[in-house]
């Protein structure tokens, strides 16, 4: 049997390492690292063997029949496919080992790893499912399992608000894509939702479906793919999921739901290309978001918002990969993204579990007490960084290169992202590792080994990475498509300006805050208002607070009280005159026999006046 044939297992592995660990409670503790590793190793390493298979497969089963209507689940290995199989296994599974140093003292250690096992199964079955129905299953329970992921740590009031408000942000978008789900039922033939379907459809057969409802569709998915993977404007909740431990944070930004946004615009392509107005949207949306988290990225102190603002802005840069019709360029920067910040994330939990710090004005000197932790952020940021010959310079290189040839103006966009991303990485690394060690951080010591392994191997993948595309072997792109004519067409000037712009901004970095030439706090002095604006994220928040949260409120406080005193008012009231009534009623039978006679007497006096009386009345 090929491997292909059984890639129905790679979401099941960590599925049942979930259930085992949720039956067995706290009892687990000291296996859960073990349960947890071993449930993403087994993916990872059947995830290793499709993808070296090269075999496309797909099967499925019918789910619901009903009135000669048969809707069915299923999966399906293409390139596209296997290569996000292994992305987010090898991704999960040196998080998972990793934890097993960060989170060693936690008392929920077992919980922990039992909604990272869920988190994985989701997103794997997100990635394997071959129609966007059961896409659409797994992408809500990969938004369920990021709730429960950020809150973690939930005695922390930000814990909690950050959980919600990720929940919250990302079910705006996801009421996008359930609508364009079912769009898709209404006007496919024979209401077929997989994607091998959609694609014949909307690849050979234009006119079946009306071009206008085709922007429509493409522009509901693409609200989804906003939602989860931090597009503006829905961008505001994964800074605040920092507030969750950071190997969560490294596989949230890393590849797993962040990933799934651009993962999903990916699979749903060729519906894209069907209409100019949502290539246009998702290419201006992308860079606008690219080139505005960037800016934010500088202005900010903790470590972690610093790399979660990059996070958005590279997301920005895929989501511009896409729009100029680089579908190979957007995968290949999420593939070596995926590696060199899940990189990053660690090596900033390895300077927090040494240091118990996050604020980088209150870190120093860290290069010589953290050696090894120094190097790899440094490998992770020269990658982020765009400088070659890291991974990060080549995925980056291919995005520009097709920005160019489509866009000038979405291209120079990007060039400023690549500078800003060189300047705002260079004042992390120079403030957190370069100078004099800190007084709040001269007890900083070398994480243990199982924290150091993982971020060791992601930062060979992030220098090596980015070698299966350049401008010499494009075969990256052509074996993703099938198509070995499809290149990324770079040319010596874009890997010249790229390379450029990013050693510009290191050494703007570089004069700044190691030799002091040029005084940090200059631009914050001059531009104070603009640098505190940057500080608060643009006040987005305050924004969406005072348009919608305050409204609602005010609105839900409204319908609380017409509920309480109207609606409730009007069942009191009833009850009221109803327990009245009884009440006078039941006077009235205090079991004396007198008392009934003198009723009785009153009674037919009453009726003889009304019936006698009526020749005097008529």
């Amino acid at each position: 049997m090929a491997y292909s044939e059984a890639a129905w297992l790679v979401p099941l592995f960590p599925l049942a390492a979930f259930l085992v660990l949720l039956s067995f409670g706290r009892g687990m503790r000291g296996w859960a690292p073990y349960i947890g590793a071993v449930g993403t190793l087994c993916s990872l390493v059947l995830s290793i063997l499709v993808l070296f298979e090269g075999i496309e497969y797909q099967d499925r089963i019918d789910w619901i029949k009903i009135n000669g209507l048969t809707l069915s689940i299923g999966y399906e290995i293409t390139h596209l496919t296997s290569l996000m199989l292994v992305i987010v296994s090898l991704v999960s599974f040196l998080v998972c080992v990793y934890s097993a140093g960060y989170m060693k003292t936690d008392e929920r250690l077992t919980v922990f790893y039992s909604y990272i096992s869920l988190f994985v199964c989701s997103m794997l079955g997100l990635v394997i499912a071959d129609n966007i129905l059961m896409l659409y299953i797994c992408w809500e329970l990969v938004g369920v399992c990021s709730f429960l992921l950020v809150g973690f740590w939930y005695q922390k009031p930000e814990a909690k608000a950050a959980a919600k408000k990720a929940f919250i942000v990302t079910r705006i978008g996801d009421a996008g894509l359930l609508l364009a789900v079912i769009l898709l039922f209404w006007y496919m033939p024979n209401h077929a939702l997989d994607f091998a379907g959609i694609q014949n459809v909307f690849l050979g057969q234009s006119g079946v479906v009306d071009d206008g409802i085709v922007t429509l569709i493409a522009l509901l998915i693409f609200i989804g793919a906003v939602g989860k993977s931090g597009q503006f404007p829905l961008h505001v909740w994964l800074p605040d999921a920092m507030e969750g431990p950071t190997p969560i944070s490294a596989l949230i930004h890393a590849a797993t739901m962040v990933a799934a946004g651009v993962f999903l615009i990916a699979r749903t392509f060729v519906l894209f290309e069907a209409s100019s107005v949502a290539m246009n949207t998702v290419a201006y949306v992308g860079a606008f978001t690219a080139l505005f988290a960037a800016t934010i990225a500088l202005a900010q102190h903790d470590i972690k918002r610093i790399l979660a603002y990059s996070t958005i802005s590279q997301l920005g840069y895929m989501m511009l990969a896409l729009g100029v019709g680089s579908m190979t360029g957007a995968m290949f920067h999420l593939m070596t993204h995926a590696f060199f910040k899940a990189l990053l994330f660690l090596a900033a939990g390895s300077v927090i579990h040494a240091t118990a710090k996050q604020d980088i004005r209150e870190l120093g000197g860290l290069g010589k007490p953290m050696r090894m932790t120094a190097i790899l952020f440094g490998v992770g940021a020269l990658a982020l960084s765009g400088v070659p010959p890291f991974s990060g310079f080549w995925s980056k290189d291919a995005i520009l290169s097709a920005a160019l040839d489509d866009n000038p103006f979405l291209f120079v966009v990007g060039i400023v992202g690549a500078f800003l991303t060189a300047l705002y990485m260079s004042r992390l690394y120079f403030r957190v590792f370069a100078g004099k060690v800190s007084t709040d951080a001269d007890h900083a010591h070398e994480s243990p080994s199982v924290m150091v392994f993982p971020m060791a191997l992601l930062a060979v993948l992030a220098v090596g990475a980015g070698f299966v595309d350049t401008p010499w072997n494009e075969w990256f792109s052509g074996w993703l498509t099938g198509d070995d004519s499809v290149t990324h067409g770079s040319s010596p000037t874009v890997l010249i300006i790229s390379a450029a712009v990013s050693l510009l901004g290191i050494y703007i970095g570089w004069l700044a805050y190691v030799k002091r030439t040029i005084r940090p706090g200059t631009i914050a002095e001059a531009m104070p208002r603009v640098t505190r604006l940057l500080e608060q994220g643009c006040r987005i928040d305050d924004l969406y607070a005072a348009v919608f949260v305050r409204p609602y409120r005010a609105l839900s406080q409204g319908v609380r009280l017409f509920d309480r005193y109207v609606v409730d008012g009007v069942v009191r009231l009833t009850a009221a005159a109803a327990s009245g009534l009884g009440r006078t009623t039941a006077s009235l039978q205090n079991g004396q026999v007198q008392t009934y006679g003198l009723a009785a007497v009153i009674g037919l006096v009453i009726v003889i006046v009304v019936f006698a009386g009526r020749r005097f009345w008529s």
